[in-house]
């Protein structure tokens, strides 16, 4: 049974030619010989419209690396909350309908969803779990209602206790609930009313994808210039991310140290940003737009350090962002404007420096503090990074670690 081929259907709202983490575990596990099939929505992350290559040749985008690509119609996200709740209502109605029609008469060893928000991408795999009598797995990447409540697209409390209890509903008919944060323990253990067992929670981060740890050739967006303190944020430009403080960093720097900020990304931040550089005069912050993933191991290496960011609440503290993996993975020094989690890792690894959310002095001081840090101390920080992330995120040990709790589930199922 250990080296027998799995039956395994991936469920995500968010999937190939859209720049995610779950890529690279679907080819990871076709590259293990396992049958893969995707449910999946139309590609509009993170610009909101539908992609225009998509919409000319959809059947381009049926397969990924050998895997089965279905897709279901839904609305895009767009750039209001309006539209956000609409994209994210009607992926779960179509994908638990039109998608479980779609899927008659397959059969699956397993259903594993890559639950980022919204959670409720995890009721298709539900619906079809006990439709094929397969295993559900939750990759557990946000904590629901709480994001809602944080970023500010929910704030009614009935809302939000309604929300509440569709997620548990969710918990408690899942099979196993993988959490990316040791902090989301509580949480979930709080929406659980049924009794959950030890083995159904499980420790599962995230890793960085694999662009991070080959070879790197010289950025096409950046000009290497040693007489000035490179600093990189690259991800999605969301209301989170707190860019105001950022920016406030970055004016207060102006003028008084030798620091470029350059920002790579799109997201529903980006005209206010575009608005405010320029309003502001800062110079010395550029905005590059959004870019594939295959540009920022380059770019990272031409950084001289990796920003992360993110607003203070108990939400966000239990998160790690994503990013940071892949901070970590490029061997690159990493400041952070961050609580929690995220900033436990950074000071325990000795990659670099952090500063509490929302506090633009004293980013602007940890920028500054890292400006004048000699090029050596700034290696071994990197350096400190790169071995804490083999350490912890290495993805070939999570890919094992998966395939083994894909595989004790089957056994429990039946064998099927």
């Amino acid at each position: 049974m250990r080296d027998a081929k799995l039956r395994i259907l991936v469920v995500t709202q968010y999937f190939w030619p859209e720049n995610m983490r779950i890529n690279d575990l679907v080819r990871d596990l076709r590259e293990k010989g396992h049958e893969v099939t995707v449910l999946t929505g139309v590609p509009n992350y993170p610009e909101g419209a539908v992609y225009q290559d998509y919409l000319r040749d959809p059947s381009a985008y049926a397969s990924y690396h050998g895997a089965d690509v279905v897709r279901v119609p839904m609305r895009a996200r767009g750039k209001r909350s309006l539209t956000l709740m609409l994209n994210y209502a009607t992926f779960f109605l179509s994908a638990a309908s039109i998608g479980a029609f779609k899927l008659r008469g397959r059969q699956f060893d397993a259903l594993f969803v890559y639950a980022v928000s919204p959670i409720m991408a995890a009721i298709p795999a539900v619906v079809i779990g006990r439709l094929k009598r397969a295993p559900v797995f939750v990759w557990v990447l946000d904590l629901w209602p709480e994001t809602l409540r944080a970023v500010g697209v929910l704030k009614h409390p009935r809302l939000l206790a309604l929300v509440g209890r569709m997620v548990s509903w969710i918990y408690n008919r899942t099979d196993y609930l993988l959490l990316q944060s040791h902090g989301f323990i509580d949480n979930v253990k709080g929406y659980c009313t049924r009794p959950i067992a030890a083995e159904r929670l499980v420790y599962f981060p995230s890793w960085a994808e694999d662009e991070f740890s080959a070879p790197v050739a010289s950025s096409t967006l950046v000009t290497p210039d040693p007489e000035v303190f490179t600093v990189v944020f690259a991800g999605n430009l969301g209301e989170a991310q707190d860019f105001p403080a950022v920016l406030d960093a970055a004016q207060a720097l102006r003028g008084k140290a030798a620091v470029r900020w350059i920002i790579v990304g799109d997201g529903r931040m980006s005209e206010w940003l575009g608005a405010q550089v320029s309003q502001r005069g800062l110079d010395n912050v550029h905005l590059l737009g959004r870019h594939p993933l295959e540009a920022m191991p380059a770019l990272f290496a031409a950084a001289d350090a990796l920003l992360v960011s993110l607003k203070t609440n108990d939400v966000f503290e239990k998160t790690i962002p994503g990013k940071v993996q892949a901070y970590l993975a490029s061997g690159r020094p990493l400041l952070g404007m961050i609580n929690g989690e995220a900033a436990r890792v950074i000071r325990e690894s000795g990659a670099g420096l952090a500063c509490d959310s929302s506090d633009a002095p004293g980013l602007a001081g940890i920028v500054a503090r890292l400006a004048e840090a000699s090029a050596p101390q700034r290696a071994e920080m990197g350096a400190a990074g790169r071995r804490y992330y083999l350490e912890h995120y290495s993805k070939p040990r999570l890919m094992e670690r998966l395939e083994s709790l894909f595989r004790s589930a089957t056994l429990r199922n039946g064998g099927k």
